[in-house]
């Protein structure tokens, strides 16, 4: 095949699905449009992901002077993660993967526990530290929450497994449009939410709110699905994940809608360069605004350290989050990195420490 005949078949399918009405349009909402979802506020235009790579194979990338990653990995406390029912808990599976465990639900946020963050096993992002559970080791999953449907925190194999584990599969909570590509795939047992929209279950209420980002898992799909953050609360504790987002006004309307956050897992890492990443992928210092703006009283680091997907190295994110919260005058026990594998018990939060 001629790279003509593939460059054809690209902009037909591109113009295909232009041409598709989007089932979820809605005038009355201005996020949904007739080709697809949009963010509530203006932003730069997006800049050409071709001119990244072009950038990217003229110049290089950054190549990491130590030749390779060496992030401690612990081993999680597996029998007493898969039999606690009381304490809260909150243990790093890496990148935006945590386990969350508060009034005996056990919430997973975008896991993802393969090699890759690709639509295929031998290319794409490879993980650099291995994942602290595997299938048989990961505690029962009661609910689980995506964000949107990039495959870095939509994982096709993990989604399956965890529908298929012992004790029942969970209930999966996504963005409005992502459950009928779960349906496509045998996994019924899903919750679609708009932005705003709420639903309670085992003793929390999970809301989807909007953040700055866009969805796409082929060259035609574009924004042709939600994507969002999640607010879980439970009576105890209210915890805020946000997924993948840009900086924008969204983070200090969810902090007003909500009032305070108890505990914000904000993304760091995969933010350079910046002309390219700053619309989609915040930086260490954009995401120590974004807690002020949610008024979170803690905040934990992800989205670093797991997949090189963008130009930084791997282990730059925490020393710019370090840099940031000296500049704004925030202790770094209220933003906190966590290890791969790591657990914390988060009394903390419970006992009403300021």
């Amino acid at each position: 095949m001629t790279i003509r005949t593939i460059m054809m078949l690209h902009t037909a399918a591109v113009l295909l699905a232009a041409c598709r009405s989007n089932p979820h349009y809605n005038p009355a909402k201005s996020h949904h449009t007739a080709e697809g979802f949009r963010n509530n506020y203006p932003q730069p235009p997006r800049q050409s992901f071709w001119k990244w790579q072009w950038d990217r194979w003229t110049k290089g990338v950054p190549e990491d002077p130590k030749q390779g990653y060496d992030f401690p990995l612990l081993k999680p406390d597996v029998d007493f993660l898969s039999t606690n029912r009381s304490e809260p808990t909150l243990t790093w599976i890496g990148h935006a993967s945590f386990l969350l465990q508060i009034g005996g639900v056990n919430v997973l946020t975008d896991p993802h526990l393969t090699g890759r963050a690709s639509p295929i096993s031998f290319s794409g992002p490879k993980r650099y530290v291995p994942p602290p559970f595997d299938f048989d080791t990961l505690p029962h999953a009661d609910v689980v929450v995506i964000s949107h449907n990039h495959y870095d925190h939509l994982d096709l194999k993990t989604v399956t497994q965890l529908d298929r584990q012992k004790g029942g599969p969970p209930l999966f909570f996504v963005p409005l449009g992502l459950k009928e590509w779960f349906g496509a795939r045998g996994i019924d047992n899903v919750t679609e939410l708009d932005w705003w929209e709420s639903a309670d279950h085992l003793g929390l209420k999970l809301t989807l709110a909007p953040v700055q980002h866009w969805s796409s898992r082929t060259l035609w799909d574009r924004d042709r699905t939600l994507w969002g953050s999640w607010v879980i609360e439970h009576p105890r504790l209210r915890f805020f994940f946000g997924g993948d987002f840009g900086y924008s006004p969204d983070l200090a309307d969810i902090g007003k809608r909500f009032g305070s956050i108890d505990l914000a897992a904000l993304p760091i890492g995969a933010y350079d360069p910046r002309w390219f990443m700053s619309v989609m992928h915040a930086d260490p210092e954009e995401s120590v605004r974004a807690q002020q703006d949610l008024r979170a009283r803690y905040a934990v680091a992800m989205h670093w350290g797991t997949f090189r997907l963008t130009d930084e190295l791997l282990d730059e994110p925490p020393r710019k989050l370090a840099d940031a919260l000296a500049k704004a005058g925030v202790a770094s026990e209220r933003f906190f990195v966590m290890k791969h594998g790591e657990t914390r018990k988060l009394d903390f939060l419970l006992s009403g420490s300021k």
